[in-house]
C-alpha cells in the first residue's frame, strides 16, 4: 500500500467495508515487516498483521480475518497463540491462525530475527501448531518439545470460535507442508492457481490424509487466483474447474494504488459469478 501513513486507515477500512459489503467471506493480509521485493521496494509501507487484522475487525462484523499466512520465526508460537485467541475474542469469533515456515530471509537478517535452515523451521512449524492446540483447548500444563517449551499454556480469556481458531496452513511442499496441512489443518491455502497443479496438489493432500487418518473433505480448499484478469477468456472456464476440483475459496489480490477501485469491481463483477459456482 503505496502512501503516505496518514492515508493507510481510511483506505483499510474503505477496502475492507467495501468488501464485506460486497459478499467477500474472508479478509486476509500478508505478515511481513517488509515489502516484497517481487512486489515493490522493501521500503515501501508495510503494517504489522495483526495489529492490521485488529483494526478491520472493528470495522466489520462478518468476514473471517487471518494472517496469509503469519511465519512461524516471527512470534514466539505461544505468544502468537495468544494473538491470534485475542483477536478470535474482540472479533466475536472470526479469527483464523494462518501459519506457515516463513522465507523471506532479509528482513529477519534486518531486524535480528534468527533464521534457522528450512527442515528446522518445519520443525518449529509442526511445534507451534501443537503449541496452539494445546493453548486453545482446556490443557494449561507444559508443552516439551525440542525447540518450544512453554511451562504453562495458559490462554484466558480463551477463544470463542468452536472448537477453536481454525488452523490454515499455506504453501504447496508435498513432503512436509501438505503433511502438515492433512495432520493439523482446518483449511488448507495451496498457494497455486493453475487447475492441473491444484489437482496434483489436491491428489498429495488426499494421500497424506489417508496416511495420517484425517478427513480429506473436512479441509476447506484454497487457491490464489493468480495473474488471471476476469476479462481474460480462460478466467471462468479457469474458476470452473477449481469448482468442480472441489476447491471452496478464491483469495483474489487488490490493484497497488487501486485497493478500493479494484475490490468495488470485484464485488460487482466477479463475486457474486463465483459465489455460483
Amino acid at each position: 500500500m503505496p502512501g503516505q501513513p496518514a492515508s493507510l486507515p481510511s483506505t483499510i477500512s474503505q477496502v475492507a467495508r467495501a468488501a464485506e459489503d460486497g459478499g467477500v467471506d474472508q479478509f486476509t493480509v500478508m505478515d511481513h515487516w517488509f515489502q516484497m521485493e517481487t512486489a515493490g521496494d522493501p521500503a515501501q509501507p508495510m503494517l504489522e498483521a495483526f495489529s492490521t487484522l485488529a483494526f478491520v475487525a472493528a470495522q466489520t462484523s462478518r468476514m473471517r480475518l487471518a494472517p496469509l499466512v503469519a511465519g512461524v520465526t516471527y512470534r514466539h508460537p505461544a505468544l502468537l497463540a495468544k494473538t491470534v485467541t485475542t483477536l478470535d475474542v474482540l472479533s466475536a469469533g472470526r479469527a483464523v491462525l494462518g501459519i506457515g515456515a516463513a522465507w523471506y530471509e532479509r528482513e529477519h537478517h534486518a531486524l535480528g530475527v534468527p533464521y534457522p535452515a528450512l527442515a528446522e523451521r518445519f520443525e518449529r512449524l509442526e511445534e507451534a501448531v501443537q503449541i496452539a492446540l494445546q493453548m486453545f483447548g482446556d490443557d494449561n500444563g507444559p508443552y516439551e518439545g525440542r525447540h518450544y517449551s512453554p511451562a504453562e499454556t495458559l490462554n484466558s480469556p480463551p477463544a470463542v470460535s468452536s472448537p477453536h481458531p481454525p488452523i490454515m496452513i499455506g504453501g504447496k511442499g508435498e513432503r512436509k507442508t501438505l503433511r502438515l496441512a492433512a495432520q493439523y489443518a482446518q483449511i488448507v491455502n495451496l498457494t497455486a492457481s493453475d487447475p492441473d497443479e491444484v489437482a496434483h496438489l489436491l491428489e498429495v493432500l488426499r494421500g497424506h490424509c489417508d496416511t495420517v487418518g484425517t478427513d480429506y473433505d473436512a479441509i476447506e480448499k484454497q487457491v490464489m487466483c493468480g495473474p488471471r484478469s476476469p476479462d481474460d477468456e480462460t478466467f471462468w472456464p479457469t474458476m470452473q474447474r477449481l469448482s468442480d476440483l472441489g476447491i471452496d475459496l478464491v483469495v483474489f489480490g487488490v490493484r497497488p494504488n487501486h485497493q478500493l477501485e479494484s475490490v468495488e469491481a470485484l464485488v460487482a463483477d466477479v463475486v457474486p459469478r463465483l459465489a455460483d459456482l
